[in-house]
């Protein structure tokens, strides 16, 4: 048993040793060897806990297994108490496997529900996982406006103007 203490520590080094782990994924020959690293990292955690749930649901997803990630991803949000950006990361890796099997339509409305959470530096990632939720769903024009809209204010210039072409797209 963890005191509060120590069971924040353990989850700052676990996600720390995983942030390392899926920094050099693309060192492994095997996904069977990184699924072990991460589910060996994830089992140094409390049963069942949330961000030990997500990192497995992250390797899974790394090497394209949406349908092995969806339900890890699921719990682990469900379970609550995903630590730092992981809950929102969650979200948004989720959204995306939904997607990629076959699920666009719920996948976007976790990302609008998502959205009304606030803003951070995940907000064009979310943006993306959107746009392409909406292509999947036969909406091009409002995906491509909002990946104009996010991606125009990190051009060195015409800031202004892809903004107002992005939006613009909508009303055509």
């Amino acid at each position: 048993m963890h005191d509060v203490t120590e069971l924040a520590d353990l989850h700052a080094d676990v996600n720390r040793r995983a942030a390392a782990l899926f920094a050099v994924v693309d060192d492994y020959e095997q996904e069977d060897a990184f699924f072990a690293e991460i589910d060996a990292l994830a089992a140094q955690l409390p049963a069942g806990d949330a961000d030990g749930l997500f990192h497995r649901a992250c390797a899974r997803d790394t090497w394209g297994h949406s349908d092995l990630a969806v339900p890890l991803y699921r719990e682990a949000l469900e379970r609550g108490g995903l630590t730092g950006e992981n809950r929102r990361r969650a979200v948004i890796q989720m959204a995306s496997s939904l997607r990629n099997i076959g699920e666009a339509q719920t996948a976007l409305t976790m990302l609008e529900a998502e959205r009304a959470h606030g803003s951070d530096h995940l907000d064009d990632a979310l943006t993306c996982v959107t746009a392409l939720c909406l292509a999947t769903l036969g909406r091009e024009s409002e995906g491509l406006s909002l990946t104009l809209v996010a991606l125009a204010k990190h051009l060195p210039r015409y800031n202004r103007s892809m903004a107002n072409y992005g939006r613009a797209l909508l009303e055509n």
